[in-house]
């Protein structure tokens, strides 16, 4: 029996699965790891998702921007917690404002 060197190796038809994830909706996820290039990766039902710029063990709300065969990318949407802290904010700025004390007469 000759011996083979190299070679194709077949790996079966390519199936279209269909993807747990559309683009242009949203979730709410879980950031359960971090890649290797820096980017939050979340899971929605088993397909992975790559969420640049979120940090591991945060909850945020997430649209898919693309998708691909094997996984999908998503970005960070603005959320109930991002829409209070930029509230906060504005009330200290305000204060900022009207520190202009009145001059007093004699």
């Amino acid at each position: 029996m000759p011996f083979r060197r190299g070679g194709f190796r077949k790996f079966g038809p390519r199936v279209d699965i269909p993807k747990p994830v559309k683009v242009g909706e949203e979730y709410d996820v879980d950031i359960n790891e971090v890649g290797s290039r820096g980017d939050g990766i979340a899971r929605i039902k088993n397909f992975v998702v790559f969420i640049a710029g979120a940090k591991q063990g945060e909850k945020t709300r997430i649209k898919i921007k693309e998708v691909r065969n094997r996984f999908a990318i998503g970005e960070k949407v603005s959320g109930k917690a991002e829409a209070e802290a930029e509230v906060s904010e504005e009330p200290l700025e305000a204060e900022e404002v009207k520190t202009e004390e009145p001059e007093e007469e004699e």
